[in-house]
């Protein structure tokens, strides 16, 4: 029975686990999405979401720990600066993990895409407010009284009216004769 397993060590030793935790989230911090194991996909969201947390507090002591953790200045540069300013007010839960259903060909591992969750912006409400609406008349139903008529209206009664006016083709040889 193994009390207290809480690190999943991912077949590597503790030096080798944490030199690949630090330059994963380096990668992720940087690129805002990396594709991986689902396994180390979980096992860098214990990581990297305490230091996303950290980044918000923008002092010379936040930064050194984050930097402890990184071991990389462009990525602090970014978490503090971009990163920090999106999340600033999310409690939590910075990142998303999206599972591919696609399995590695080398090993059979199933594969995930992590990323940032506000740097996403097909989830977000701003993405879906962005897209451009498009306009389509189905002819405006006019009711009787209405003096609210919209302009589709005049123009839909026009393309029914001329509908009306043109004779109908006949569609079969019998009909012709």
């Amino acid at each position: 029975m193994r009390h207290g397993k809480k690190v999943n060590h991912l077949g590597r030793k503790t030096a080798h686990r944490q030199a690949l935790l630090s330059n994963m989230a380096s990668s992720l911090i940087l690129n805002k999405r990396i594709t991986t194991t689902v396994a180390k996909a979980k096992a860098l969201r214990k990581y990297v979401e305490p230091l996303l947390t950290k980044s918000k507090d923008d002092t010379t002591h936040s930064r050194r720990t984050v930097f402890s953790y990184l071991q990389n200045k462009e990525s602090v540069k970014t978490l503090f600066g971009e990163v920090a300013s999106k999340i600033a007010d999310r409690p939590g839960g910075y990142t998303r993990i999206i599972k591919l259903g696609d399995v590695r060909v080398g090993d059979n591992a199933e594969m995930c895409l992590i990323e940032l969750v506000d740097f996403n912006t097909l989830y977000s409400k701003e993405g879906v407010a962005k897209k451009a609406k498009t306009r389509r008349s189905r002819g405006a139903k006019k009711t009787e009284g209405a003096e609210g008529a919209t302009e589709a209206a005049p123009a839909a009664e026009a393309k029914a009216e001329k509908a009306e006016k043109k004779p109908k083709k006949a569609s079969t040889k019998k009909e012709k004769e």
